[in-house]
């Protein structure tokens, strides 16, 4: 099973990845965890040029193409080993995030974007999605909150740009109804964990 989780930063995704993954090695399961961009060698250094504030003059095709390389590794290397091996995977961000913060942030073309996202994936699409729904500044003002070691270049983009990426992510949803589970990431953390583990059984029963 190939599991996503996607939304704005500060909505709690990597918190309920690491809650979810525990309870289900708990049940048996072997998990892989992983994200995006990076989860590679080769990645994690696309991650560095992607996120560091000194690159603001990074166009937003360059973006969507660093975006997408650091993909194809993380497909090859990691994901399709791991589910050929039996085991479910959990990603941090996988290709619906460049639609919602390439396509409708940035405005680039969704076709392309479909085209590039093929090329890195094969094909390869997730089982189960969850977005965590969060006003953007609500996530924005909790990433200011932390001690500001993952403030990052796309964390610094304008209101504006994090409404459009919301936006997006509803216009994705719309699409594939069946693969997305939307949570409510206002909630306390133990409520949130409840709804993303009854949406998981949901799927394995």
């Amino acid at each position: 099973m190939f599991i996503t989780f996607e939304g704005p930063d500060g909505s709690g995704k990597t918190t309920q990845i690491t809650l979810l993954a525990n309870r289900l090695r708990q049940q048996g399961h072997v998990i892989c965890i992983t994200r995006e961009p990076g989860g590679t060698s080769i990645g994690e250094q696309i991650r560095d040029v992607l996120h560091n504030h000194k690159n603001t003059e990074l166009a937003p095709r360059t973006e969507v193409l660093l975006y997408t390389a650091s993909r194809a590794q993380l497909v090859a290397e990691v994901i399709r080993p791991a589910l050929a091996a039996g085991k479910i995977v959990i990603s941090d961000r996988y290709y619906d995030s460049t639609f919602a913060y390439q396509g409708y942030g940035h405005g680039l073309d969704l076709d392309m974007l479909a085209d590039l996202t093929q090329i890195a994936t094969d094909g390869l699409a997730p089982d189960l999605t969850f977005y965590f729904a969060l006003e953007p500044a609500e996530g924005l003002r909790r990433r200011q909150q932390d001690d500001g070691s993952e403030w990052n270049r796309m964390d610094a983009l304008a209101e504006d740009f994090h409404r459009r990426v919301a936006q997006g992510y509803h216009a994705l949803m719309a699409r594939e109804p069946e693969r997305w589970v939307s949570i409510d990431a206002s909630r306390p953390i133990e409520a949130v964990q409840v709804a993303v583990w009854q949406a998981v059984m949901d799927r394995l029963r």
